[in-house]
């Protein structure tokens, strides 16, 4: 292939999350592996300007169309006619969407999407509108495409439960665990006092606060955990932030935890050194990057018992049922008490690359420019 057309209109900078990690660990992994490939990145107006601010040209050709990630017309607008009618002007062999959401055809230019995972279809997440209006893109533009990536088998397995999707369309292929480029971490001592954390034991949760993601199953357990244990909520606040504070407010644990939203990468890195235990309480996930990024380094985990975090921790997290708060209390208080605890994590991460990662997406690009 001498041309592919990494679809990133979902880009919304330091608020896309999951997907947003995906781009900058796999984009650079296949440009190093395949160095005579073209690569054109197209975004949100505000994805190009912070992907070049990043230094991603001239490695990459960045192209942004007149949209952003909340501008839903718009957005449609570019994904479904403007990027089509680009990836065909510039003769690229290959699209590759890469969060679910892409246009239903594009027509004369192969076209390979990963479905990350089937949660807002069964989950309270977005609106009933916009709920409904993804699931008809995405279901339609997955039975159009060449072919479909999924980063572990449960989350296959449901995306074709859900959509009526035949698993051999699909390669799974895993996430990486390693960041594209390594971060020093934010003094310790200036972290803690920015956190409030001296003398604190810290359990750190990074996830997008929405209801799936389920922190408040962590807010009702922190009662039945001792005083100097802390929660850090780090990640992208949204309506169910609100929730959140309310809870913990009738709770009267608002002293305990720590409602962070973004964090920058450097503090971010701090606070996993800081962490005694990272939790992950989520009730889906289509993998759960977090929860690699807390093997790879050392931290203990307490995780949801659900079959992805199964998939992909194996026996290193301590698992409690998402849905009762003593367990989860209970789990963190055992993994805070073990010195041992994540021991076994960085063996278990160093399986999850992203060179490996690479290496699965171009199979799958090549086996659907076969089928064409």
């Amino acid at each position: 292939m001498r041309h592919v057309l990494l679809n990133a209109l979902f880009l919304d900078p330091a608020a896309s999350g999951g997907p947003e990690t995906y781009l900058r660990g796999l984009a650079p992994a296949l440009a190093a592996a395949h160095p005579r490939t073209r690569f054109t990145v197209v975004t949100t107006g505000s994805g190009a300007r912070a992907l070049r601010a990043d230094g991603w040209e001239p490695r990459f050709d960045i192209r942004a169309l007149p949209c952003e990630d909340g501008q839903r017309a718009r957005r449609q607008l570019a994904e479904q006619a403007l990027l089509p009618a680009l990836a065909k002007g510039l003769r690229a062999d290959l699209v590759h969407s890469l969060a679910s959401v892409a246009p239903i055809r594009t027509p004369g230019v192969a076209h390979v999407i990963t479905v990350h995972d089937v949660t807002f279809f069964r989950r309270l997440t977005f609106g009933a509108v916009t709920t409904f209006g993804m699931r008809q893109v995405v279901a339609r533009a997955a039975r159009h495409a060449d072919g479909l990536v999924t980063a572990t088998e449960v989350a296959r397995d449901e995306i074709c439960e859900e959509l009526g999707l035949d698993p051999a369309a699909f390669t799974v292929v895993p996430h990486g665990a390693e960041r594209p480029a390594p971060v020093a971490a934010a003094p310790e001592a200036d972290v803690r006092a920015r956190y409030e954390l001296d003398g604190a034991r810290v359990v750190l949760c990074v996830a997008s606060k929405r209801p799936h993601k389920n922190q408040e199953v962590l807010v009702r357990a922190m009662p039945l955990l001792g005083d100097d244990v802390v929660l850090v909520l780090a990640g992208h606040p949204e309506p169910y932030d609100a929730e959140l504070r309310a809870l913990a407010q009738g709770l009267g644990v608002t002293g305990r935890i720590r409602f962070a939203d973004y964090v920058p990468d450097d503090d971010l890195e701090a606070l996993w050194r800081l962490a005694g235990c990272a939790a992950f309480p989520t009730l889906a996930e289509g993998f759960g990057i977090p929860l690699v990024e807390a093997m790879a380094r050392g931290v203990g985990v307490a995780a949801s018992d659900i079959p992805v975090l199964r998939e992909v921790g194996a026996g290193v997290p301590r698992f409690f049922d998402p849905h009762a708060p003593p367990a989860a209390a209970e789990a963190i208080r055992a993994t805070l008490a073990d010195p041992a605890a994540g021991a076994d994590g960085p063996v278990r991460a160093a399986g999850f690359t992203w060179a490996a990662a690479a290496e699965g997406t171009w199979s799958a690009y090549e086996r659907a420019c076969t089928s064409r």
